[in-house]
């Protein structure tokens, strides 16, 4: 029994630590590597076959995916809209608005030809953070900036402001224009034709 606690008790420090590790990586640190790993897929040889387009958009979505917080985004673009929704029609609305983002950044990014990455500052207030970047090419260069949410231990992008435009406030624009002129389902019908298109053939 007595070992059984000491080995218990090593987990557990084992466990802290590694959390702690986590909790402590600064929200630079955490965009530059998402970044990264988008960048080594989108300069992979092997990847840019016509025959891996599908496979490398997958890969790119994945990476995105494991930084970028759907349901933190879906919230602030519904804005009010959110509370009145049932749990199956959020996760729905999560679903759309999350394809409806990867096939807009896919097809931005999929475009990348050498641009770099400049970071420039990291704003931490709390449970939030910005981390504001430029990119650079040789014919031009404008700001991007990420604003994240630590979501137990981990920074996760809430929004992304391109060129002083928030991606969130841009959509909650477009969103509550529909719904007050129409409906929330007619949103809802909105993005299930695109999400149809996107997943077309």
């Amino acid at each position: 029994m007595r070992g059984f606690w000491t080995v218990s008790r090593i987990v557990v420090i084992i466990l802290a630590t590694a959390a702690t590790a986590i909790a402590s990586e600064p929200p630079t640190e955490t965009v530059k590597r998402t970044i990264n790993e988008v960048i080594g897929l989108l300069t992979d040889e092997a990847l840019k076959k016509p025959s891996q387009t599908a496979r490398r958009r997958k890969l790119i979505e994945e990476a995105v995916g494991k930084r970028f917080d759907y349901e933190e985004m879906t919230k602030w673009s519904l804005a009010a809209q959110w509370n009145k929704l049932s749990k199956s029609e959020k996760q729905e609305f999560v679903q759309l608005f999350q394809a409806l983002l990867s096939n807009s950044y896919a097809n931005k990014i999929e475009g990348y030809s050498g641009e770099q990455v400049h970071y420039l500052k990291e704003l931490v207030d709390g449970a939030y953070a910005e981390v504001r970047t430029k990119i650079v090419s040789t014919k031009s260069e404008f700001p991007v900036d990420y604003r994240l949410v630590n979501q137990s231990g981990d920074w996760r992008v809430y929004d992304v402001v391109i060129d002083g435009v928030s991606l969130v406030k841009n959509y909650r624009s477009q969103f509550q224009r529909i719904i007050h002129s129409s409906s929330y389902r007619e949103l809802v019908e909105k993005l299930r034709k695109k999400s149809a298109d996107i997943k077309a053939p």
